[in-house]
């Protein structure tokens, strides 16, 4: 009995859309916030969490360390970590900072979102879908 032999040729991956980016204003911020603080930190983690009126909420905090599962990314000088259950609820997501006359606060831009509540805390995010 003759035997059939299968050879398959890799196909090129498509690139992978980034997670997050961080505006020139924002990455400033950051870098400034991390300068100050008071002991050093190795980026910024970011997340999402259950809560507010809408439903969900982004959380931004010091890491001092990757865990495990974090997605780490560096955009223009920033290592950000990005917990690994929100992941596919930030994929091109940017980060901005804005200052205006009453506020100055990170903002969020995320095509993933569906809706927001009126104050701006939190919102309603659909998880990325494949192309």
């Amino acid at each position: 009995m003759a035997q059939l032999s299968v050879t398959s040729t890799p196909r090129a991956r498509r690139p992978r859309p980034k997670i997050v980016t961080l505006s020139d204003a924002a990455a400033a911020r950051v870098k400034e916030i991390m300068a100050k603080a008071d002991k050093p930190f190795m980026g910024l983690r970011v997340g999402v969490r259950n809560g507010g009126c809408a439903g969900q909420e982004y959380t931004l905090e010091y890491a001092e360390a990757a865990n495990p599962l974090d997605e780490v990314i560096e955009d223009k000088g920033v290592t950000i970590l990005v917990e690994p259950k929100a992941v596919l609820f930030l994929i091109g997501t940017e980060i901005d900072y804005e200052v205006s006359k009453l506020s100055a606060r990170f903002v969020f831009r995320n095509p993933n979102e569906t809706d927001a509540c009126g104050c701006g805390e939190s919102v309603t995010i659909e998880p990325a879908k494949p192309d």
